[in-house]
């Protein structure tokens, strides 16, 4: 058959669309992959896709990190004469497509031990089967390219989870691919260092940004190319894409913040028309992480607007979206995670959604303190740490939502040096002392401490190398400040 792996456009869809296009691609299969474009197509499967698959001549479709809610669309394929092969790791919804087979572990009768695998992650369980089937290895790199999901879609680091970042890890150290490689290099990371805060904080937003602002099959280009010169052409495209999501995203976020009415509020919810779709789940983001709250940013078009909400654990956001459906709200599409879901709407009706949402979101976290709380994992004095100790600390790798990293609390440490770094000054560099041990610290997005007393402070702090030397070198990063009395 000729077939077409068709995945989400962010890392989770786009690596798993690469592993499943290699995995399959090895057997003799003929493949046509397909990204969807975020505003053209939007989520999931896309009638305007499946025109153009049709005249490609496509007769079975295998999707990845999404299907499992595109009923109607599952239908017209199969008008067309094209099957359906759903794998997917959302919550399916009561009616099921009509798809020649699901892949899904949050199936009702599912009897998968695991519950918590990402797109990426369940495409990497349907290549091992299919191998199995065939009595053969599966092909190298596949793991690395399902770790990259993992990570990026910020599934719990616990279990199969685990084992696939760390092994995944291991290969983009010592066997990585040319555009894994290209890419790391473009983010002025040594590889044989890489670990999963570098997938996170620097690889996967680089393989985000062309799908936030233009197309994401740039990014899947680069995990399939094996020529290295392309691979360094494209590497460099998603850098100069990234660097424009940067500025997009911080107007936007500028922005966002001058809507806001009531920071105090039990749910945040903001509207503009000049937000792009690409970058609204990332201002829904940065408002829930400063004021602790569930926050929605809504990009609004003349008659349809598109949202994305971002939560706090104590707030189920995609179970809030059914509520308000189940209420009544005519949502043309909607779903997602506890913590991160999205949703197209009527603009019309955006005022009715947010007093839905905002009265749900009282009923839920009545009661609950809201204010940012940080968990210490041990008190210690600064001169007791040492190189031992962070590698104990590293046998606990790899570090992630559900596995994070230890935090220690040190009281009276000693202010020797703080420096501003960065475009604008927005963070900071630090020596810091106690008893005669000097430790480099940096501080991302801080302020100087104002409450400093003989110049000494409490610091809360995590254990990391400072990546900007092929050898390592250990560094605190500060995550907060103290007076100290």
């Amino acid at each position: 058959e000729h077939i077409s792996i068709y995945g989400d456009f962010d890392v989770d869809g786009i690596s798993g669309t690469a592993l499943l296009s290699h995995a399959l691609g090895k057997t003799g299969a003929k493949i046509t992959p397909y990204i969807p474009d975020r505003t053209k197509d939007g989520h999931g499967i896309s009638l305007r896709a499946l025109d153009h698959l049709k005249s490609e001549g496509v007769t079975l479709l295998i999707t990845v990190d999404c299907g499992i809610s595109s009923r109607i669309e599952i239908e017209q394929a199969l008008q067309k004469g094209i099957d359906t092969v759903v794998t997917d790791h959302h919550i399916p919804p009561k009616e099921l497509p009509r798809a020649y087979a699901i892949v899904d572990h949050q199936l009702p009768e599912s009897l998968y031990p695991f519950q918590s695998l990402t797109g990426s992650g369940t495409a990497l369980k349907v290549a091992q089967a299919l191998y199995d089937s065939l009595g053969k290895t599966i092909p190298s790199g596949l793991i690395s390219l399902a770790s990259l999901g993992t990570v990026a879609d910020v599934a719990p680091l616990i279990n199969e989870n685990r084992s696939i970042v760390k092994l995944g890890l291991e290969e983009i150290r010592h066997a990585p691919s040319p555009g894994l490689t290209a890419l790391v290099r473009m983010a002025n990371i040594v590889y044989s260092h890489v670990d999963s805060e570098d997938i996170g904080w620097s690889l996967s937003p680089r393989l985000n940004a062309p799908g936030r602002m233009d197309t994401g099959m740039v990014s899947y280009e680069l995990l399939v190319e094996q020529s290295e010169d392309r691979a360094f052409t494209l590497a460099k495209q998603l850098n100069e894409w990234n660097i424009k999501r940067q500025n997009a995203t911080k107007e936007a976020s500028n922005r966002a913040k001058e809507l806001l009415r009531d920071p105090e509020s039990y749910l945040l919810m903001v509207e503009d028309e000049s937000f792009l779709p690409g970058v609204i789940g990332l201002v829904a983001g940065r408002l829930a992480n400063e004021f602790h709250r569930p926050a929605i940013a809504v990009s609004t078009g003349p008659d349809v607007s598109r949202g994305s909400c971002r939560s706090i654990a104590e707030f189920d956001i995609a179970s809030a979206l059914s509520e308000a459906a189940s209420r009544g709200f005519p949502f043309l599409a909607h779903g997602g995670h506890k913590q991160a879901a999205g949703f197209t709407a009527p603009t019309k009706n955006l005022p009715d959604l947010k007093n839905m949402l905002l009265e749900i979101a009282e009923e839920k976290l009545a009661g609950y303190n809201l204010s940012p709380q940080q968990n210490i994992d041990a008190v210690i004095s600064l001169s007791s740490l040492n190189g031992n100790a962070y590698q104990t600390i590293q046998n606990l790798e790899p570090f992630g939502e559900g596995n994070p990293k230890p935090i220690f609390l040190s009281y009276a440490t000693q202010v020797v040096e703080i420096r501003t770094m960065g475009k604008q000054g927005e963070h900071l560099r630090l020596k810091l002392r106690d008893k005669g041990v000097t430790w480099d610290a940096v501080a991302f997005n801080q302020s100087p401490p104002q409450s400093l007393q003989n110049g000494k402070a409490d610091i809360i702090y995590t254990i990391g190398e400072d990546k900007r030397y092929q050898e390592k070198t250990l560094r605190l990063s500060i995550l907060g400040f103290g007076g100290h009395n």
